[in-house]
């Protein structure tokens, strides 16, 4: 069996299947093209879509055409690839319930519609395909394979006992399938496995039977099917150690040939946040409750000196390094993530809104109450000092930083005593006056930051948080001047950067289409609201993922994938719209 040629493929084809410890990338050509092991941080063992070796490949042998879609409520993808005279479909998931230490794949493969032949190659590579391959690579009498890769990991493949190794430790099988015939292949890997292999009809159950629990129904959604997947998204990025990465991925360039590449295998709190209040609107506690309990034992960890973000496990991220790999066309690679030097004020502001939706679900503690105060006593200390802001770019006083917190202020003074609740209004309002005096343009719209004339997208989430009221008039010439300067297309842009043409330095953020949204809502302008919620909803992918960016002109996404905080804020405006 020859391979084919190598061809990478548009961000907006690829799917992601994951369990909440690590994910897998699909490509539309049947290859699982990335996959960190054991956890998320871990090197990749596939390591295709950054040019690496390793990958999991499933395709037919004959030409056709790929379609896909998620099963609903799941992370569990069905592939079809339509021949001239046959179908095949493949079934991928990560199963569940998940372990931090060991991972199973199970693929399952069925001729629905005539007689087909499949072409399977699974290479266990490690050190993110830069390593040799796997050693000790045997097949048992069962025809159950085992290996070991470069990184210590085990690995124990069943379901292609016809296959064949190769000197370098790579499998090959060609699988014929009689119409109406199904093969499952079920690769476990880890750094110990069960004494006994794990089976695909046990398996499959319990994992389709998980996702059941998790996701609810959505129907109070005014997009039931886009809301439900957001959320699955969002459970599959959820650890046992309660810290939800922002993506699957590191290195998918944000513009084509630039230098924003980034890691984004590690939980940054904004998001989390984003994630938990967006449970809150829809009244469920899978996305709540490990959000509130992640930041709480964070803030009560590092109190004034937070970080922006951690490993799912809540340990510290590694400095940023690149990668001897070709990457993903247009980007470097690199792994790490200099945000976690940083300061984000910003992330107190989140931190206290999400304390507020969990005591008003009834789910906040003690410990909760008190990493709330801690919140609130270091944006007394440290609400002047120069931070990072949303964006992670250089220190300086960022408005919107200032105002999110305002609003995490007195979202949780609603949450308090009489007494307790005036502490917390006085520093609200204190930092809403010197956002007045510092930043407010002459216009009347918040600007950027107080050494510049331009405002920020971002800047339109304090008012939706309930920094002030909805019709205050600094919200209405802020809106009015994002939709002025910042959009175009029906898209809307972070910010203008170095005074170049839209468009020409990023993408259109897709977080900030959905905060205009929001925005129109507040106000009361549902028809826009709406314009804007259904603009930006239709640039996910054809899995129906989304990433951070949007390239307005060629309609492809750009940037990691799936984005956190993209589906967060996509299923919190399904919700807010429709109620």
């Amino acid at each position: 069996m020859t391979r084919p040629p190598l061809s990478t493929h548009s961000i907006r084809d690829l799917a992601l299947i994951a369990d909440g410890e690590r994910g897998a990338v699909l490509a539309p050509d049947g290859s699982i093209s990335w996959l960190c092991a054991p956890r998320w941080e871990s090197p990749a063992v596939f390591a295709e879509l950054l040019g690496g070796a390793g990958t999991f490949s499933v395709r037919p042998a004959s030409p056709s055409i790929w379609g896909g879609s998620y099963e609903p409520g799941s992370l569990i993808f069905h592939s079809r690839w339509i021949g001239r005279t046959e179908r095949v479909e493949v079934l991928d998931a990560l199963a569940l319930p998940s372990y931090p230490d060991t991972l199973t794949l199970l693929r399952r493969i069925e001729a629905t519609d005539g007689d087909v032949v499949v072409e399977v190659e699974l290479d266990v590579s490690g050190d993110y395909g830069r390593a040799k391959r796997s050693r000790s690579v045997r097949r048992d009498d069962a025809g159950v394979w085992t290996g070991t890769n470069a990184d210590g990991l085990r690995w124990r493949f069943q379901g292609a006992a016809e296959g064949e190794a190769d000197t370098s430790g790579v499998i090959r099988m060609r699988l014929a399938l009689k119409s109406g015939e199904q093969r499952d292949l079920v690769l476990e890997l880890g750094t110990t496995l069960p004494d006994r292999p794990l089976r695909a009809e046990v398996a499959w159950p319990a994992t389709e039977q998980s996702w059941r629990e998790r996701v609810p129904s959505m129907s109070a959604s005014i997009a039931p099917r886009d809301a439900q997947q957001a959320y699955a998204v969002m459970c599959g990025f959820t650890s046992s150690g309660g810290g939800m990465v922002a993506a699957a991925t590191t290195s998918l360039p944000e513009n084509i040939g630039g230098s924003r590449d980034y890691d984004y295998r590690y939980t940054w709190l904004r998001d989390q946040c984003f994630a938990g209040q967006a449970d809150a609107a829809a009244g469920g506690t899978s996305l709540l409750k490990p959000a509130l309990d992640f930041v709480t034992a964070r803030v009560l960890e590092d109190g004034p000196g937070l970080k922006p973000v951690y490993t799912s496990y809540g340990g510290s991220m590694p400095p940023e390094v690149d990668l001897t790999l070709p990457g993903y066309p247009g980007g470097r690679t690199v792994v790490g993530n200099r945000a976690h030097r940083q300061f984000q004020l910003d992330v107190f502001g989140d931190a206290l809104l999400l304390f507020a939706a969990g005591e008003r679900a009834g789910l906040l503690h003690s410990d909760g109450r008190r990493a709330a105060n801690l919140a609130m006593q270091a944006i007394g200390e440290r609400w002047d000092t120069p931070d990072a802001g949303i964006w992670e770019m250089e220190p300086r006083w960022w408005t919107q930083s200032r105002l999110l917190c305002v609003a995490g202020l007195r979202s949780m003074a609603r949450q308090q005593g009489p007494a307790e609740a005036a502490r917390y209004l006085r520093l609200a309002d204190s930092l809403a006056a010197e956002a007045t005096s510092r930043a407010l343009h002459a216009d009347g719209y918040w600007q950027q930051h107080p050494d510049t004339d331009g405002t920020d997208a971002a800047l339109l989430m304090p008012a939706v948080r309930g920094a002030f009221a909805p019709d205050d008039p600094r919200n209405l010439a802020t809106l009015q001047r994002v939709l002025d300067d910042l959009t175009a297309d029906g898209y809307a842009y972070r910010f203008r950067a170095h005074g170049r043409p839209l468009g020409e330095e990023e993408g259109a953020f897709l977080l900030c289409g959905f905060m205009i949204a929001l925005a129109h809502h507040a106000v009361g302008d549902r028809v826009e609201a709406f314009r804007w919620f259904e603009r930006n909803r239709a640039a996910a992918g054809s899995p129906g993922l989304f990433a951070e960016e949007f390239d307005v002109q060629q309609r492809q996404l750009r940037g990691n994938l799936p984005q956190a905080f993209v589906h967060a804020l996509m299923l919190e405006t399904s919700l807010r719209l429709a109620g």
